[in-house]
């Protein structure tokens, strides 16, 4: 099938790429000339594992191009997929969904022949309404179709996560598009995804559900690893107990610090925000939304009560995205934890994988280590953000001469037993 995804963010991309590896021929579209030269050479804006090689053999392959002229792209495809961003308004908690009408104006003005509109982009409920009244204002209804179809894709195992979905859902208020995207997905389907089909406003809401229940669920054992704390219990026994129940699962129990990146954050204050368009009381999700907005705070109070003056304390930072695997800077817990540090006259050495931060660039006494043992090299304590395989094997036994040293895990990579055995102080989440 000829599929046009109109934004190369994460979602466009991956879902882009991924399409075209399952034989189908993509083009990209993006208004930034300078990101579509870079992709069209193999260069990637983001940092997404196994992403780079699929770029890179589908362009080979001619089935995935890039461009930058909507109209063109829109014309030539039979599927055009609306994968713009959907950011939190600005003093608002409703989702600024001006890209997604604005690019449905300009699909407006290239339908040349039946095509089915999809927003892949995560928006609330009514949303695929408006775009279909913004459309049918210069095209006949009977010329195009507008879908929700969500993406569940997790950064860092997102190529998976489209190869090997749990669910394909498609929400659409007529049979002629279900169809037609039941075979665009049927060799995802073969390999055992569901295909739940739905009505569209149902499926926009499924992807705002699905990810304030996930929020729900790490926020969850967060608290109880504050009580766990409290009585010298080890979270992660609790966390396997309650895991095992099916009606529970294992999944997002992982007490850490708060929930970050593009998602969750945005998209519980979305549908609070819908809700309360709609007079409904999402008093859960609006608890959810509280209890992670203090998180950060209390893991603060947390690295007082481990050093008491920060002033002149030499701080290693392993790990500063919201989690592995990922470029992704959104609403990570370091955005707070480092300026604070800074201000309180702590020389502050940080590592990640994914190379250095601009947002730190500005503060006092923060840099950046160029590898994991510079990073930690005369440090007094040793702070583990982010849970990437690389701060696993760290070598702790060359570090036990320093008496003094303190690490904190906020991710609980690390055996108390064994780190306080060398000699070092350990504290963790919920130990």
């Amino acid at each position: 099938m000829k599929l046009c995804m109109i934004g190369t963010g994460y979602v466009g991309l991956v879902s882009g790429v991924c399409f075209s590896d399952l034989g189908n021929d993509v083009i990209c579209v993006d208004k930034d000339n300078n990101k579509i030269s870079n992709l069209k050479n193999g260069k990637i804006p983001i940092y997404e594992p196994g992403l780079e090689e699929l770029v890179k053999k589908n362009i080979k392959n001619n089935r995935l191009n890039f461009s930058t002229n909507l109209k063109e792209s829109v014309r030539k495809s039979d599927i055009i997929f609306i994968c713009v961003g959907t950011p939190t308004k600005k003093n608002s908690n409703s989702a600024d969904l001006s890209q997604v009408y604005s690019v449905g104006k300009e699909i407006s003005k290239s339908i040349n022949k039946f095509k089915i509109i999809i927003t892949k982009s995560t928006v609330p409920v009514t949303t695929g309404d408006e775009l279909e009244k913004i459309i049918s204002k210069k095209v006949n209804k009977r010329l195009f179709s507008v879908v929700s179809n969500p993406e569940f894709l997790r950064e860092g195992e997102a190529i998976r996560d489209f190869i090997y979905p749990d669910r394909v859902v498609v929400g659409s208020n007529e049979e002629k598009s279900k169809k037609i995207l039941k075979n665009l997905y049927s060799p995802l389907i073969s390999k055992g995804a569901k295909y739940v089909s739905t009505n569209r406003r149902a499926a926009e809401l499924i992807k705002y559900a699905s990810n304030a229940f996930l929020a729900t669920k790490i926020t969850f054992i967060n608290e109880i690893a504050n009580l766990c704390e409290k009585t010298g219990i080890d979270v992660e026994d609790i966390s396997i107990g309650i895991g095992l129940d099916n009606r529970i699962g294992s999944r997002f129990l992982r007490a850490g610090p708060a929930y970050g990146g593009s998602c969750f954050p945005k998209d519980t204050k979305a549908i609070v925000s819908t809700a309360d368009k709609f007079k409904s009381n999402l008093s859960v999700i609006k608890s959810v939304i509280k209890s992670n907005q203090n998180r950060s705070d209390l893991l603060l109070k947390r690295l007082h009560s481990i050093i008491k003056k920060f002033n002149n304390k030499n701080v290693s930072f392993l790990g500063v995205t919201f989690k592995a695997n990922t470029d992704d800077m959104r609403d990570s817990s370091s955005l707070k934890i480092i300026p604070y540090l800074s201000k309180k006259g702590a020389k502050i050495k940080y590592y990640d994988p994914t190379g250095s931060k601009k947002e730190f660039n500005n503060l006092k006494n923060v840099e950046y280590a160029n590898s994991i043992q510079n990073c930690i090299s005369g440090s007094d304590i040793i702070i583990i953000h982010t849970e990437w395989n690389d701060f696993k094997s760290i070598n702790f036994r060359k570090l036990s001469k320093n008496k003094k040293l303190i690490i904190y895990d906020m991710r609980n990579i690390f055996s108390p037993t064994k780190i306080e055995k060398l000699g070092i102080k350990y504290f963790g989440i919920g130990r």
